[in-house]
């Protein structure tokens, strides 16, 4: 079975940026489409992109496109997820997600979670 474990998140300053990873283990990773997820304070988790299994593509949320970027390497099992021109309301705890079918953004659709990244940006 799966295991995913986000990690690279911390405190940044508006306009910086941050690089997550979601490193998997345990199970078949190659091909699985990734998802990541944001949960911010007091709201519902959000989706945020979906990246295919060999990374070819990449479907973003209106919230973060252009400013943030998936991609995967499947040699090392890890997909991250490039942030940048951060903004305080980007402030959440970040979640990489694998499902078996890319392009989705409803969380039923993702059965392997990982346990959350905390990103704070300041002002």
């Amino acid at each position: 079975q799966a295991q995913l474990k986000e990690s690279g998140g911390g405190l940044v300053q508006a306009g910086g940026s941050l690089r997550l990873s979601c490193d998997a283990s345990g199970g078949t990773f190659r091909g699985l489409p990734v998802a990541w997820f944001r949960r911010r304070p007091g709201e519902d988790r959000e989706f945020l992109v979906s990246i295919s299994g060999r990374g070819e593509n990449t479907f973003y949320a209106d919230s973060v496109k252009g400013r943030f970027t998936a991609s995967r390497d499947n040699a090392k099992s890890t997909v991250f997820l490039q942030m940048d021109s951060l903004m305080p309301e980007d402030t959440a705890v970040y979640y990489c997600a694998a499902g078996v079918a890319y392009g989705i953004t409803a969380e039923p659709a993702y059965g392997f979670w990982g346990q959350g990244t905390q990103v704070t940006v300041s002002s």
